[in-house]
């Protein structure tokens, strides 16, 4: 380590262009070869070290902020959702939490549309029979999946990327309902024809339900068995939020028993594990948490994050900061 420069931690190895720019203002370090550090050896790791940067699977709490020490001035995480930081223990530390938002919008509802699409239309049924190589014809009512048109687009959450999801909704024909803490300014409702709802009536109502909302206490199974129950039968479940939002074995409960028609979920309660019986399951399409995972959008939520360690290291402010 070069004398008197800002040690750096990368938890996981992040976009070569954002290590470059971390490695202007400080030495970098991160695992070699690329892995997840058990709680032990991460916290090992960020010991000494004057700027962090994160990924959501880091538990950043106040155990998290001791091991690393007193001379630590920023903590940037890699993600838009920051549910796995206690942002105000490192608050009362003098510590600058930052996360990475507005990057990973469009990559993160184009992810949700896939899943709706492969969901509804029995997709990755269709595949799985062919890779199977069984034998199939066609025939007129052959694999029928939902069609879109005139269907209603629940979402829960409309901020950034529930807009982006709605705007995708719009161009395949599908009205737009949302339920939230508050509803948004007329304007966004107007520029997506969007009806704001109560939740338990959003339930009732949507034909696709798909999550956008913040993991909290209060939206902590926000869909149990209550809410699936309340849903059509016909209705379809999109995760790509954060997955203790939903109730996973409520869920598979619903799916086997034809509670709802069908789910498409990119995240999930434990992960990386997955609820076994969704795995045996059709009508649910899985993704392993791949709603940012493009080049383009994980290298932008990367330079972000080292431009916010780089600023703060420099004496600046924060570009995102979150507040305690």
């Amino acid at each position: 380590m070069t004398e008197n420069r800002p040690r750096i931690v990368v938890t996981r190895k992040i976009a070569e262009p954002a290590l470059a720019v971390l490695r202007e203002v400080g030495d970098v370090w991160f695992p070699e070869p690329d892995r997840a550090l058990s709680p032990g050896e991460l916290h090992t790791a960020i010991a000494g070290a004057d700027a962090i940067v994160s990924t959501l699977h880091d538990r950043v709490d106040a155990a998290f902020a001791d091991a690393a020490g007193p001379q630590v001035k920023v903590i940037a995480t890699v993600a838009v959702g920051y549910d796995n930081a206690d942002v105000a223990a490192l608050t009362d530390r003098g510590i600058v939490f930052t996360n990475t938002p507005g990057v990973l919008t469009d990559a993160t509802a184009d992810l949700a549309f896939g899943l709706l699409l492969v969901v509804t239309r029995r997709l990755g049924e269709g595949e799985r029979l062919l890779r199977a190589r069984t034998p199939w014809s066609f025939n007129l009512g052959f694999m029928l999946g939902s069609g879109l048109q005139g269907k209603t687009l629940g979402i829960v959450g409309l901020g950034q990327i529930g807009q982006a999801v709605a705007r995708r909704a719009l161009a395949f024909g599908m009205d737009i309902a949302y339920s939230g803490r508050r509803r948004v300014p007329g304007e966004v409702e107007n520029a997506l024809q969007a009806r704001y709802l109560p939740f338990e009536e959003l339930l009732h109502t949507a034909d696709v339900l798909s999550l956008h909302c913040p993991l909290t206490p209060e939206t902590r199974h926000l869909i149990d068995a209550t809410a699936l129950a309340s849903m059509k039968p016909s209705a379809f479940l999109i995760n790509t939020t954060r997955g203790p939002v939903v109730d996973e074995a409520a869920l598979a409960d619903a799916l086997a028993d034809g509670v709802i028609a069908g789910a498409g979920l990119d995240v999930f309660e434990k992960e990386p594990e997955v609820h076994p019986r969704l795995l045996e399951l059709d009508n649910v399409a899985l993704a392993p948490h791949l709603g940012s995972a493009t080049v383009e959008t994980r290298t932008a939520m990367a330079m972000l994050a080292a431009r916010n360690v780089a600023a703060v290291l420099t004496g600046g402010d924060p570009l995102t900061p979150v507040k305690g």
